[in-house]
């Protein structure tokens, strides 16, 4: 009977102790998080990649660089016989908007139809498909080449004010970024960036006040009393500092520029089911015409 009663409270003594991960493991993990990308940015799968993955810091972003796992054959696997995603949230996206004569007058001076398509080929002008070309500076072309790129024009809607995103490698966004203020004389922020992640958060951190009493746990709790809940920041993406503008507008041509960076998520999807995997995840949403 003594044997049994002290397996018994030996059993509920080792349901209290915690294991050291567990014990160090930070109150608000929103907060931590937050603090954590101070220099560099997180992707929305970063939490699932740093599980899985070698991480590598590049281009102000945190990447998933090698698996830990020797996974290259369920890699090949899915790419041939399944679906494989990649997450590109990483790449930079541009935004222009404006009258469509103007943005193809002043685009065509930075690409040449000698490489291939142009903004103005009529399958990508519709908006039914996404097209790939190089950049040069403006009037430059065959020298000066800035990089490739990536665009999707959104579809026509019977007015001639259009939208185009233009898809960029990090590494690449701030010369092509100048040279598009360059040619559209977008001179002046239309907004400006205000988001404080870091700074928000350290605030909130020492506004909470910390409750300790002897044989509870530790609750944050704020100014009213209740408990504090923790609201994801918003950080912005690697390659801008968050107190710079991320819109420009011309007030000669009226097209403004906007830098839609990590405000738009992007995968890849590799292989034969892609296709089933996309029809069976999206929804088509009903129209309603008034």
């Amino acid at each position: 009977k003594k044997q049994a009663e002290k397996a018994v409270h030996q059993k509920k003594e080792q349901s209290k102790t915690k294991c050291r991960k567990a014990r160090r493991r930070h109150i608000n993990l929103v907060a931590e998080f937050n603090r954590r990308q101070r220099k560099n940015i997180w992707l929305e799968t970063h939490i699932w990649h740093a599980k899985r993955f070698h991480m590598v810091k590049k281009w102000g972003y945190c990447l998933g660089n090698s698996p830990t796992e020797k996974s290259y054959r369920a890699c090949y696997r899915a790419m041939t016989k399944h679906c494989l995603l990649q997450d590109l949230s990483y790449y930079c996206c541009l935004e222009l908007a404006g009258k469509e004569n103007e943005l193809l007058k002043q685009l065509a001076r930075i690409c040449s139809i000698d490489t291939g398509l142009t903004f103005q080929e009529a399958c990508c002008l519709s908006g039914r498909f996404e097209g790939s070309l190089n950049l040069y500076r403006a009037d430059r072309y065959p020298e000066d080449m800035l990089g490739p790129v990536t665009f999707i024009w959104k579809p026509r809607d019977g007015s001639e004010h259009r939208q185009l995103w233009i898809w960029v490698h990090p590494a690449l966004k701030q010369d092509i970024l100048k040279e598009l203020k360059a040619i559209f004389q977008c001179s002046e922020p239309e907004e400006i960036c205000v988001t404080e992640p870091v700074t928000i958060s350290i605030q909130e951190e020492k506004q909470t006040e910390v409750v300790i009493s002897p044989g509870k746990k530790r609750k944050k709790e704020d100014k009213e009393g209740e408990k504090a809940v923790p609201v994801k920041k918003i950080i912005g993406d690697g390659t801008r500092d968050s107190f710079q503008s991320y819109s420009w507008v011309s007030p000669t041509t009226g097209i403004a520029i906007s830098d839609r960076s990590m405000e738009i998520l992007r995968y890849r999807l590799i292989g034969p089911l892609s296709h089933s995997v996309l029809t069976e995840t999206l929804k088509a949403a009903s129209v309603q015409t008034v």
